[in-house]
Order: structure tokens, then sequence, then C-alpha cells
């Protein structure tokens, strides 16, 4: 594969992932009621508007600590599925404010940390699964050709 079209199979890749880890997000925070069967019917329209915003605002803060992963998982060969999961964790909670002296992370509630790891998990998932599985093959030598097969016997040459 060729380094150009690795870029596009990565850019598609983090923006998919992106747009899970925002789907997580905003399902989770916005309607924590959802898991209610109770709960009446859901305004569709506000779903899609608070997705793209999901998706817009996380693509956007994930961007530099994605970017710095998928440069070292491509130059190292990483393409193991549990080493996208923890690192997609990592880039999200990466968005939580830690305070170094005291270490906890200020300002949130327990469950806003636990819906961004899952999220961030999610998303390493997913971008695994469409370009995480084969990191470096832009760098590997394209296999040789094979010979044609040999001519039946009765050909006239």
């Amino acid at each position: 594969m060729s380094l150009i079209g690795r870029i596009f199979v990565i850019l598609f890749a983090f923006l998919a992932a992106c747009f899970v880890a925002g789907m997580i997000v905003v399902g989770a925070v916005l309607y924590p009621e959802i898991s209610d069967l109770g709960g009446g019917p859901i305004d569709q329209g506000a779903v899609n508007v608070l997705l793209g915003f999901g998706f817009i605002f996380l693509s956007g803060f994930a961007l530099l600590p994605a970017l710095v992963v998928v440069l070292i998982t491509e130059a190292f060969y990483i393409r193991s599925v549990l080493a996208y999961a923890i690192v997609g964790a990592a880039c999200y909670l990466g968005l939580i404010p830690f305070d170094t002296e005291t270490l906890q992370f200020d300002g949130i509630i327990r469950r806003h940390l636990e819906i961004m790891t899952g999220a961030g998990i999610v998303a390493g998932l997913v971008y695994w699964m469409i370009a995480g599985r084969t990191a470096g093959a832009w760098r590997e030598p394209r296999p040789p050709l094979r010979p044609p097969p040999p001519l039946p016997s009765q050909s006239v040459r």
C-alpha cells in the first residue's frame, strides 16, 4: 500500500473512531435515562444535532494525542488490539484535567471519567479495526510476482 493511500485510511479510521466516541459520550452524558424503558420517545432531530457536535468536539480535542499515537504505531509496526484500546482510553482521559499534586482528576464526576474511558477504548478498537491491524504496511516491500504457469505440452510455440 502506498503512503498516500495509507494516509487516507488513517484519516478515515480517525474520523470513524471520533464519530463512535462522540456517539458514546453524547448518549451516555445527555441521555442517562435511555436505559429506563418507561421513558418517552426521544427526539431524533435533537440526537442528530448532538451527535454532530459531539463528533466535532471530540475529534478536535483528540487530534494531537491521536496523531502522536498514529506516528508511533506506524513507525514501530504496533498492531496489537490491546495497545490501541489502552492508548484510546489514554487519549480521551487526556481531555480531563488532572492534578499532579493530589493525583486526582479535578472537577469531574466519576461517571464522566468512566464514560470518557469507555469512549476512548471503543474509539481505539474502531481505529484498530480500520487502520491499526495493518500499521506500518506501507513500509513493507511488495511481494514478488509469481511466474506464470507453464504452457500445456500440446501448445504450439
